[in-house]
């Protein structure tokens, strides 16, 4: 089989490896890829967002099947035009992909069918958002409608800090249209679990639990990331919880988007928040989460392709999706600067063969010649999977200091808030 994979991030890294399972896999073309992602597929200099351009190539060279990992493909409509010309696909359609498209949509979607999600107000005049503020409760959370690389979303302490917000994503459009609309919503206590779940629109199976790190900075300091690193699985995220989240969140959210005619296939992504009151989705993606699925990936025992596969044609109830026990860490290195400015071109330098319980996926890497060479924020995830969660973040550290580029930083504190429960 032929598969293409649309995207270049270490998200996509961590799945090309893992559908390289896979004996009836003969090529795999990722859709640009990056010069770490070079050394797994074909990298073909053809962007995430050209449509046209990857629906060409597809029919060219007579793709069997087709992953569109990103969220910005998803929600331009990529699985519509692969499916039109014959690709089968893992992914939602358009009309789908909404739900993380446009948080008003989402946020009203909650309301709508009940799911628990925290209280909000939307917004589409910058003046009665700061007219709202003036009573408001904070901290507060403040999010841009559309699309803002995992950043568009600020946690407000007091009135001045959300005035800012509302003039930075409103009035100067540093998320450009994503900022056309905004919603305001109640600040939640409570861990936070990461869970990504295949559906083919009628049955969820979830993966294992994770925990990400938001922030730059250890302690949770600092402006927020794309993910500085991850856990699997989440401590927190008990039989308990996972029981009351299908039958409160999971369910009624495949539901919901059924009854508005948006039926969703592929993986949906459920950003949670275990409050006093329960868990409570804080965001969905519509897509694999990325660094969470350089830890849950690792630890599925079940062929990803396979599973794909019947997400796309309707018999995921009928395929199994089982993962390894034990525990995996992923520490993201990245560019010193990053999420603001920050330099790249250094090379890379990193062992050319590792333990069968260690990996590296590439993020923000290019080729230059033989060499690799820094192209992006977040570089790269060490990852380690162990029997225990403790072995698996000592070896992730132990990956990350037999890697080397100019002005590389990590956090220290990977997976420290799942230890301090006790974990195993």
């Amino acid at each position: 089989m032929k598969i293409l994979v649309v995207g270049g991030g270490g998200r996509e890294h961590a799945i090309i490896r893992k559908l390289k399972e896979n004996k009836t896999v003969t090529e795999i073309y990722a859709l640009p890829g990056n010069g770490g992602i070079a050394n797994d597929a074909t990298c073909v200099p053809i962007g995430a967002k050209d449509i046209d351009k990857i629906v060409d190539f597809a029919v060219q060279n007579a793709i069997d099947f087709a992953v569109v990992a990103p969220d910005d493909p998803l929600v331009l409509g990529a699985v519509d035009r692969l499916n039109e010309v014959g690709i089968p696909c893992f992914g939602p359609t358009a009309k789908a992909a909404a739900i993380e498209g446009s948080k008003v949509f989402s946020k009203n979607l909650m309301k709508t069918y009940h799911i628990p999600t925290a209280s909000y107000e939307t917004f589409t005049d910058p003046k009665d958002a700061l007219t709202y503020l003036a009573d408001c409760a904070y901290p507060t959370v403040l999010k841009a409608d559309g699309l803002a690389l995992g950043k568009g979303v600020v946690i407000a302490q007091n009135k001045q800090e959300a005035e800012e917000a509302v003039h930075s994503i409103m009035e100067d459009k540093i998320f450009g249209d994503s900022g056309n609309a905004l919603v305001i919503e109640e600040f939640l206590t409570g861990p936070e679990v990461s869970v990504l779940a295949f559906t083919d629109g009628k049955t969820v199976k979830p993966m294992v639990s994770s925990m990400d790190h938001k922030r730059i900075g250890d302690n949770d300091t600092g402006p927020n990331t794309g993910g500085m690193g991850t856990i699997a699985p989440n401590p927190y995220y008990t039989p308990d919880v996972a029981e009351r989240c299908m039958k409160e969140i999971f369910l009624p959210t495949i539901e919901a988007m059924n009854k508005e005619g948006r039926t969703f296939r592929g993986c949906l992504y459920f950003g949670l928040m275990l409050t006093p009151n329960g868990p409570k989705v804080i965001e969905y993606n519509c897509r694999f989460g990325d660094p969470e699925t350089q830890v849950v990936l690792p630890l599925l025992k079940s062929d990803l392709l396979s599973i794909m596969q019947a997400t796309a044609n309707g018999t995921l109830a009928d395929t199994p999706v089982e993962f390894k026990d034990g525990a995996a860490c992923c520490v993201v290195m990245a560019s010193s600067g990053y999420p603001l400015k920050y330099e790249t071109g250094f090379p890379i330098t990193a062992p050319e063969t590792l333990p069968a319980d260690n990996e590296i996926y590439y993020a923000g890497a290019k080729l230059d010649g033989e060499r690799l060479l820094t192209a992006g924020g977040r570089v790269l995830g060490a990852v380690a999977v162990d029997d225990n969660l403790p072995n698996a973040v000592k070896k992730a550290y132990a990956l990350t200091e037999t890697i080397h580029f100019a002005n590389a930083v990590k956090r220290s504190d990977i997976g420290r808030r799942a230890l301090e429960k006790g974990v195993n």
